[in-house]
């Protein structure tokens, strides 16, 4: 690029490495740690294959609030039915709580290793941390963001560093990342909550607003050189944070399937949580490891409740037009999030909030076709996104994906309620009422998605208008005030063709 293509891709950078951190927070964390430890290498195509498919569905999300001056859920606010609308609003809310939930145990895990408090008086104290985080925010989002980011990022040297140290077998991690495979027990599972864990309904929300806070100035040129930026950006953003998932996972499966792994070690890796995970890094780090794992563990966890709140605070406002402050919004949202996790934390201690953060990261996986069908559709609906809609090649492969995600969390939905009925030591009667309750449930689930993917688009938002290039071509000229095509909201807008031009 020109220095002057630089210049103006700077302008765009931000919403991409925002939400980038979502795919670093304490959940990513904990899922790689699992899979590490159980499955070696065995589950890094899935890391591969989500980050590929997060970078489509982002840059989909990001074009969608380019092209129509709005975000994903004040879009599903015009398009669905009333009921629709709220069943929605309330599955998005739900995904901001499920994402929360880590949050708070990462941020209990690394007071717990810092002070030695106990767990649960750490979930308690993470609200306060909430708080503490939104009033250093006087002195500026964006600085506060790039101290956060990093903290993070030194943790991800930490792994990077110690994938040298223990000599990381790159034949075998590539072979991970490029076979398929999806042996042992609990593979599935796991990759379930891996893929849930990457890929998070929420972000689609946020990614589509945060990019309205850039000015886009009406043309196709402007529109197509944006969506082409904020590719770009996310591009770079999601590949930084898959490189440190894959450190994460091979560093895991390298010291916990070592022939030289001591009898302590071994104990740890069985039952490996984000509590127990900075004995990963001593042999970087040394004695320090666990002060430094436990400072990034907290900037990881606090970084991705900015995102959260943000999220929430869209979500929010576009499906019900509700304004809140972000210190009640995100008050709310952890209040509500912290109540789980005090109960497991205080019953099943460090493995019990470990495998909390697991069912959380599957959660997020059975909510994410609530917001990605309807991102899908919109994407590809000339009645949305008019000339600018996806291509057919990454509609085909974006659809594929999906469907896939979506096949499989019904799969594994299925056959483990089966096989746990079948196992099941409560009374035949038990057994059958719960029956009765789980089975509608799952057909509610397959019978809305398949309502999500087939209804056809009936609102159209996209507008055309017939002096579009004439204005551009009178700004260009001098002839017409560059401040009238210049949008905080909707690019096309119907008031578009009311501009006077000159003769």
């Amino acid at each position: 690029m020109t220095q002057k293509a630089w210049r103006k891709f700077l302008t765009y950078v931000g919403p991409g490495f925002l939400v980038s951190l979502a795919y670093l927070d304490p959940g990513n964390m904990e899922t790689d740690l699992q899979a590490g430890a159980s499955h070696r290498y065995e589950l890094l195509w899935l890391v591969l294959v989500g980050l590929i498919f997060a970078l489509i569905i982002q840059s989909l999300a990001a074009n969608l609030g380019v092209i129509t001056g709005k975000h994903l859920s004040e879009v599903c606010k015009i398009e669905y039915p009333l009921s629709v609308k709220y069943c929605l609003w309330l599955l998005a809310e739900v995904a901001v709580i499920a994402s929360d939930i880590p949050e708070v145990i990462g941020t209990a895990f690394s007071l717990n290793i810092l002070f030695h408090i106990p767990l649960w008086v750490g979930v308690l104290m993470s609200g306060c941390s909430t708080l503490l985080l939104l009033s250093l925010q006087r002195f500026g989002v964006r600085k506060l963001e790039l101290l956060i980011t990093i903290l993070v990022f030194i943790m991800a040297a930490c792994f990077f560093a110690e994938m040298s140290f223990v000599n990381v077998p790159t034949s075998e991690v590539l072979k991970g990342m490029f076979v398929p495979k999806l042996d042992g027990v609990g593979a599935v599972g796991d990759a379930i909550a891996l893929l849930g864990a990457l890929i998070m309904p929420h972000n689609l929300f946020l990614h589509s607003a945060l990019v309205l806070s850039r000015k886009v100035p009406i043309s196709v040129r402007s529109i197509n050189d944006a969506s082409r930026y904020f590719l770009i950006e996310s591009g770079l953003a999601l590949f930084v944070a898959f490189l440190i998932n894959v450190a994460m996972v091979s560093v895991t499966g390298t010291v916990c399937f070592s022939k030289n792994l001591s009898a302590e070690d071994t104990d740890l890796c069985n039952d490996l949580n984000l509590n127990s995970a900075s004995f990963l890094l001593k042999n970087t780090l040394g004695r320090s490891s666990s002060t430094v794992y436990a400072i990034a563990l907290l900037a990881s966890g606090q970084s991705s409740t900015i995102t959260g709140t943000y999220a929430g605070q869209y979500i929010m406002q576009g499906f019900l037009e509700i304004k809140m402050k972000r210190w009640k919004r995100n008050l709310m949202t952890r209040c509500i999030s912290i109540a789980p996790s005090l109960i497991v934390s205080i019953i099943g201690g460090s493995s019990g909030s470990g495998r909390l953060i697991i069912i959380a990261s599957m959660i997020l996986s059975f909510e994410l076709p609530f917001a990605l069908i309807p991102l899908l559709k919109f994407s590809c609906s000339s009645t949305k996104m008019g000339p600018h809609k996806s291509s057919l090649i990454i509609i085909i492969i974006s659809w594929i994906l999906g469907l896939g995600i979506i096949g499989a969390n019904v799969y594994f939905l299925s056959t483990s309620f089966v096989k746990w009925l079948i196992h099941s030591s409560l009374p035949k009667v038990a057994n059958v009422f719960i029956g009765t309750i789980v089975f509608p449930l799952m057909a509610v689930y397959i019978i809305s998605t398949i309502y999500l993917t087939f209804r056809k688009d009936t609102v159209k938002i996209y507008t055309e208008t017939k002096n579009i290039d004439t204005v551009q071509r009178h700004v260009e000229k001098g002839t017409l005030d560059n401040d009238q095509l210049e949008l905080r909201n909707a690019p096309y807008r119907e008031d578009l063709a009311s501009i006077p031009l000159p003769e």
